[in-house]
């Protein structure tokens, strides 16, 4: 395996390999260049770190536990099952880490106002809190499917003085938020910084939204080792953009005996339209200033996509994912939405956590992983995101 340079930081241009750079139009050059500029001044300020730590720990309740699920793990009866509880910061899922930086960011650039896209809206959420936290107004362009299952996050981010932009062009889902999104930021750049909410988009975003995540994986390695004496056999995160994956996946990318594992949406069935799993049945595109794998027609436009958890429901993928597929580092599968909703049951019912239906497809791939290991081996999913917001959702899909 290269080392970590390669494997983790973009080069000079943005890329990893050969996926990632700044695909966009001559207007938006000078305003991604400047967020670029800005964040690489910041990433060298030990004053920016030393105010993110801060709120990390005191505002988001940071470290995030990593709880040994004993109950699933002896129903199972292979491996051992960790959990890294990022359904229990604040806000409830891993969005708050890059959100709080991006807004940090964003007031040090002199910025009045942050727009995001979301689709579960944990990421919505999450920029409404750190927009309210520091003092800037927030919009979020948000699919109408979205918003039809994702109600609670809806009304969370109006009590938390955020305006949500209904998106019904297109899919109306994800990639059609992000579309509005990058129109508003073109008309308004002026006093406007774009939170992208995922190791997506142009460079620097997919590298900016990777280095705030990285503290799931660095904590995660530091309890694994205190708990169990040593590092996993597997990681386990399902993988839409891919945040929460690459906050996990970073700090292990060096280790070659801990195997990895992506999980995508698998949806209804293999046809397009019928999920949105990009790794498995993507090929080369652009999409939303980057290169990357994608799930387009013959002419490069995405094609729709399905998941049952919002958040996944994306024709594209991070182009750090898409590098890691290409040299073996990550293995990618997919998840069903019949297995994530049997995986959202069984973690509720075993023990006592209600995922989001996005961690759900992690949970799904380790519940058939498990019994095929010995109990000596040890897996570690990133349980992303709490249910509270599928709930509705799932009691109707459910018939409950």
């Amino acid at each position: 395996m290269t080392d970590s340079n390669q494997t983790q930081i973009p080069d000079i241009n943005g890329f990893f390999g050969e996926w990632g750079g700044r695909f966009v139009p001559p207007q938006l050059e000078a305003v991604i260049k400047e967020v670029e500029q800005a964040y690489l001044a910041i990433r060298q300020d030990p004053t920016f770190w030393e105010e993110y730590r801060y709120l990390l720990k005191n505002y988001v309740g940071r470290p995030s536990p990593l709880w040994r699920a004993q109950n699933l793990t002896a129903k199972l009866g292979g491996a051992q099952i960790y959990l890294k509880r990022e359904d229990l910061n604040h806000t409830g899922a891993h969005k708050i880490n890059h959100c709080l930086g991006e807004a940090l960011l964003a007031k040090r650039m002199g910025k009045k106002r942050v727009i995001a896209e979301t689709g579960a809206g944990q990421h919505g959420v999450a920029l409404a809190t750190a927009a309210a936290l520091v003092g800037l107004k927030c919009e979020i362009h948000m699919g109408a499917i979205d918003i039809a299952k994702q109600h609670p996050n809806v009304i969370r981010m109006k009590m938390l003085g955020t305006k949500v932009i209904e998106v019904s062009q297109g899919g109306a889902c994800l990639k059609d938020a992000v579309d509005s999104a990058f129109t508003d930021f073109v008309t308004n750049h002026d006093d406007t910084f774009f939170a992208i909410g995922s190791v997506v988009g142009p460079h620097p975003y997919p590298m900016m939204v990777q280095d705030f995540q990285s503290v799931v994986g660095r904590e995660a390695r530091a309890q694994i080792q205190e708990q169990a004496g040593r590092l996993p056999d597997y990681l386990v995160a399902c993988v839409g953009g891919g945040s929460n994956a690459m906050g996990l996946f970073t700090a292990f990318l060096e280790d070659k005996d801990v195997a990895i594992i992506g999980v995508e949406p698998a949806g209804k069935g293999s046809q397009p339209g019928e999920h949105a799993a990009t790794l498995t049945y993507g090929t080369p595109g652009t999409l939303h200033g980057m290169k990357t794998y994608l799930l387009q027609d013959d002419k490069g436009e995405p094609l729709p996509v399905h998941s049952i958890a919002s958040g996944l429901d994306y024709p594209g993928v991070g182009p750090l994912h898409a590098y890691l597929k290409d040299i073996e580092r990550v293995q990618y599968v997919s998840a069903t939405d019949a297995e994530t909703l049997a995986a959202f049951q069984e973690l509720s019912e075993v023990e006592g956590i209600i995922p989001a239906l996005e961690s759900a497809h992690a949970v799904a791939h380790a519940i058939k992983l498990a019994p095929t290991l010995g109990k000596d081996k040890i897996v570690v999913v990133n349980l992303s995101g709490r249910g509270d917001k599928d709930i509705d959702y799932v009691a109707e899909v459910l018939g409950m």
